[in-house]
């Protein structure tokens, strides 16, 4: 059976940069990529415990506040059952940990952050932004799953989009 991954962004699309991670994840989802199920979120629910525990690897994607333009940031994010079931699922490890309290399967996680840099009333994210969230892109299609005969070539557009584009292709290996 094929390895599935599930990609999580989060943030408020109404604050600027903040909406960084749910760019990500909508950008992911259009892809279609048979193995990856992607969501955009305002916040955690306890709801996406049950989709986690069915998946192989989990990838959070979030913007960051304080950090260098274009220093995207990839941490492994290892399970803490002392943030279980208090009522309050605020970040990515206490999510984790309801998954493995309630399913008793947790996937190995990891956590991208993307440096945000206007996180006023806005729906329109900084240039600087868009850039790191192409370096971001690229990091999280090197930790998707590649399964069965799906492989992923990444190709940069250098338009004013600043879209990444995937192309699934079946290989004979």
């Amino acid at each position: 059976m094929p390895k599935t991954a599930m990609v999580i962004g989060y943030g408020n699309e109404l604050l600027g940069d903040d909406a960084i991670g749910n760019r990500i994840a909508n950008a992911i989802e259009s892809w279609h990529l048979l193995t990856v199920k992607s969501l955009a979120v305002h916040q955690f629910t306890p709801e996406l415990a049950e989709n986690l525990a069915k998946t192989d690897l989990a990838i959070f994607v979030d913007a960051c506040i304080n950090s260098e333009p274009l220093d995207i940031q990839l941490r492994s994010l290892l399970l803490d059952i002392s943030n279980a079931v208090n009522g309050h699922i605020g970040n990515p490890r206490s999510l984790l940990a309801l998954t493995e309290s309630v399913y008793g399967h947790c996937p190995p996680a990891w956590l991208v952050t993307v440096p945000g840099f206007n996180f006023e009333m806005s729906d329109c994210i900084s240039p600087s932004a868009e850039k790191g969230m192409l370096i971001a892109l690229i990091k999280i299609i090197q930790l998707l799953p590649k399964c069965d005969k799906l492989w992923m070539q990444c190709e940069q557009k250098t338009g004013d989009s600043g879209q990444v584009t995937v192309n699934s292709e079946e290989t004979d290996n």
